[in-house]
């Protein structure tokens, strides 16, 4: 899993409140559980006139032009600013993959759904809780200025606006850590290979009947 440290980011807005999981990556994509190459149908339904399906060339799909994903200036965000219930419905780990793969780093909104929420930590992504107002001034400030950029610093637990007005937030002192340090639940378990080799040893010998 990738290290998150400091992210300087385009943000680009997503207006809408309880975005479940299947309009985050519709349910006809999940046969594949490789994590990767799901950035391209990421919001499928709403970025595109058609209907999609695995193993399409996404190139020679007609866009919807009325998508915010879609316009110009938010093309290469990596921050994804979102209204309150982000990825509610289904639990499907598809979802942080395609927002992942797509290029977004960190999702900021006042609530998320649980277990999407989880999700994300376990996938290289930081979701962020502030409060209604706050995101709701930095809808604003995203629509007054193209090109808007934010800071987001995990160590430090602050965002940076271009004025230089940070804001602070909260993360669970444990997910902080896999997140600085790139460890997904594999990761934090081969911290442990020492200790798991000398059981798996030790194991061995005193009931070697088992591993005949």
């Amino acid at each position: 899993m990738r290290k998150f440290t400091v992210l300087d980011g385009l943000v680009a807005p997503l207006d809408r409140a309880n975005v479940d999981t299947d309009a985050i990556i519709p349910k006809q994509f999940l046969k594949s559980i490789k994590r990767s190459g799901f950035g391209p149908n990421a919001f499928d339904e709403w970025r595109y006139l058609d209907h999609g399906e695995p193993g399409m060339d996404n190139s020679k799909r007609p866009l919807n032009p009325d998508f915010v994903l879609n316009q110009t200036r938010y093309l290469g965000a990596q921050v994804l600013l979102a209204r309150e219930n982000f990825g509610c419905g289904s639990s499907r780990e598809h979802a942080p993959w395609a927002l992942e793969d797509y290029g977004f780093r960190a999702i900021i909104a006042p609530s998320f759904a649980d277990i999407f929420f989880n999700n994300c930590f376990k996938n290289g992504m930081l979701p962020i809780k502030l409060d209604a107002g706050k995101v709701d001034a930095l809808f604003k400030a995203v629509e007054a200025s193209p090109g808007y950029r934010l800071r987001v610093d995990l160590e430090l637990q602050t965002i940076t606006a271009p004025d230089g007005a940070a804001t602070g937030f909260e993360v669970d002192a444990f997910r902080k850590h896999c997140l600085l340090n790139g460890l997904d639940d594999i990761g934090l378990t081969m911290q442990h290979v020492d200790e798991i080799k000398a059981f798996e040893a030790k194991h061995r010998t005193a009931q070697p009947w088992l591993f005949a």
